[in-house]
């Protein structure tokens, strides 16, 4: 990914924070200057779609930024990237297929979705600003997240968020 100043770099945690228009590009803007909490309030719904927006909403609410509204259209296309990205072993290899701007993954993580999306949004969440997860999670410039989740054989799960 390229920053406003066209610099390439990667963020480490869960997969590189892929974006565009500066999104994810590390540098900070949009993030505010607090540190990061250590934990927001629990997530309201069950579900691993409902969890991974309630979460990063939550999170979000800890600067005073207005929530994502889920980006429910484009779940199956998120989905579908964790698939494909599942079966090539590549982070970000779809990134773009479902119109995102800015996109975060967990790739391989252990399942169940439900039980592993909290610990992988954390972690991105952990980064703080400059962290391209952290800059997308906290973005100014984007309004919704749509959570996809792609479930290995091995029980592994792949999961997306795009951002626009």
């Amino acid at each position: 990914m390229t920053d406003d100043n066209g610099t390439r770099s990667d963020a480490g945690i869960g997969g590189s924070a892929g974006g565009r228009d500066g999104g994810g590009g590390g540098n900070g803007k949009d993030s505010g200057t607090n540190p990061p909490p250590t934990q927001p309030p629990p997530p309201t719904g069950s579900d691993a779609t409902s969890i991974c927006v309630d979460k990063i909403n939550a999170y979000r609410a800890t600067l005073g930024l207005p929530p994502y509204a889920r980006w429910s259209d484009k779940e199956v296309c998120a989905s579908g990237q964790a698939k494909s990205d599942s079966e090539t072993s590549k982070p970000h290899g779809a990134f773009g297929k479902c119109s995102e701007w800015a996109q975060n993954e967990c790739p391989g993580w252990p399942g169940p979705a439900e039980k592993m999306i909290p610990g992988c949004l954390e972690m991105m969440w952990g980064e703080g600003p400059g962290g391209g997860h952290y800059d997308n999670m906290s973005s100014k410039k984007y309004t919704k997240v749509a959570c996809g989740f792609y479930t290995m054989p091995n029980g592994k799960v792949w999961a997306v968020q795009d951002f626009q």
